[in-house]
This record gives C-alpha cells, structure tokens and sequence, in this order.
C-alpha cells in the first residue's frame, strides 16, 4: 500500500512538475522567428524622434522613396544597442547612397528615443517608439526573455514594393551594418540591371 501511495505521489508531482517545466523553457525563448526573406512587410506608423525633433513614420509613405533599412532593438542607452547606433551612423552615408531610409525602432525605454537619436544616432537617422511592442510582434521580432516584452535584434531590408529582402536576427550589433548594407547593394545592383 506504501509503496502503491509513493507512486502515485511520484505520478502526481511529474504531471504538476512537466507543464511548469515545458513553460519555464518556453518563457526563455524568443516568441518566434523573425518575418522571412519574401514576405510583405507589414505596414505600420509610429511616433519616435530625428535629431532629438519629435517625428511621425509611416512605413507605407517612407516606401514611396525608395527602400527602407529597419532595425530593431531592445532598448536605448543600452551596451549593444548604443554601439549598434553608433555603428548605423558611421555607416549613414552609405544608406543614403543606395537610396535607402533607416530607421532604428524600439520597445524598451521609450521615453528616451528623442535623447536617444541625438546623441547615439548622432542625428543621422529616426529612431521610433514602440510601446507594448506592437510593432515588433508584428515584425515577429519579440524577445520574451525579461519581465517585459522587448525588441529582438532583428534588421529588415524592405523593397519599396513592401517585400523583405533581408529579415536578419543576430545579437552581435556589429553584423547588422554589414548585413543589411550588402542586401541593399545586390538589390540596388539588380535594379540598375533591368
């Protein structure tokens, strides 16, 4: 009978014990992978800054000039993020030159993206706001790591047409420059082809 009863007890604890533990994985990962290379993009606007002036973007009307680099981050002022601004901004004039917009955005400390462009965008392109992190779920660009729901590190190259190019996740700030700019190069390339 004892032992009958420590069976069931063992039972009973591992049907408890599996859910918790399949959840507590879950909770680790991130939400799921990034929008794909030849989906549309979805379509969105934001509220963030430029030079530290408050601005309104809409992915739709930025489209109608040309191709659109745009970045997501977990949060300004933080180690990598600040590097990776700064490295976007070496690298600004480059953008420009295959005719593209860059545009970094982000669903932690949103109150700090008008300091945040100014100083670590160096005034060189718009960083967006996006509280909740509605933009970035639609992007499917969610870390679900920490208490509240940030960006993942994740670049799109978006063709004027709405379609990814390029859909890269990596936490490595440094590969996000070099990454979208080759993109934009082969479609800028393929372009002037036709």
């Amino acid at each position: 009978m004892i032992k009958k009863m420590a069976i069931l007890n063992a039972f009973k604890l591992s049907f408890i014990a599996l859910p918790v533990a399949v959840g507590l994985a879950c909770a680790s990962q991130p939400a799921q992978a990034a929008l794909s290379q030849g989906t549309n993009a979805p379509d969105f606007t934001l509220r963030g800054a430029l030079a530290g002036k408050p601005i309104t973007f809409s992915l739709k009307s930025a489209l109608t000039k040309g191709p659109v680099v745009l970045y997501f981050f977990p949060a300004a002022f933080t180690a990598g993020c600040t590097q990776e601004a700064h490295d976007f901004a070496a690298a600004a004039e480059q953008f420009q030159a295959q005719g593209a917009t860059l545009v970094g955005i982000t669903a932690g400390n949103t109150d700090r993206v008008s300091e945040f462009s100014k100083v670590e965008c160096r005034d060189k392109f718009a960083v967006l706001a996006d509280p909740g992190a509605l933009t970035a779920i639609l992007y499917h660009s969610v870390n679900t790591e920490h208490q509240t729901l940030l960006s993942q590190r994740t670049s799109y190259v978006i063709a004027p047409d709405g379609n990814i190019l390029l859909s890269f996740t990596s936490n490595n700030p440094e590969q996000h420059v070099s990454e979208t700019l080759e993109s934009l190069k082969k479609w800028h390339a393929s372009q002037v082809q036709k």
